[in-house]
């Protein structure tokens, strides 16, 4: 993983910079966030920012932070900032299944 590579390049060169930032979206709130940072701790994930919107729009954060990519699993996530942001659709979870 990316961050692996980038805390073992911290660890040997005290005057590296990271190069890499992890934002983390989601539509969720409390108290189902606890899903969310189980999941990233369970990965050995961590994010430099988080942001729970409880069902506010992610293009307004995605604006401000402007990524250099966007990634999620529900394509009206994805339509919402179409246009702005480079955008990867995630085909997996629940809202992908198929019927």
């Amino acid at each position: 993983m990316i961050q692996k590579l980038e805390r073992q390049k911290e660890a040997d060169d005290p005057h590296y910079q990271r190069i890499i930032r992890s934002s983390m979206i989601t539509a969720r709130a409390a108290p189902a966030h606890e899903r969310v940072v189980t999941t990233l701790q369970e990965l050995g994930v961590s994010a430099d920012d988080t942001f729970f919107l409880g069902g506010m729009e992610k293009h307004k954060i995605l604006s401000i932070l402007k990524p250099h990519i966007f990634f999620d699993d529900q394509q009206s996530h994805l339509k919402s900032a179409a246009g702005k942001v480079p955008m990867v659709h995630i085909p997996f979870g629940i809202a992908n299944e198929q019927i």
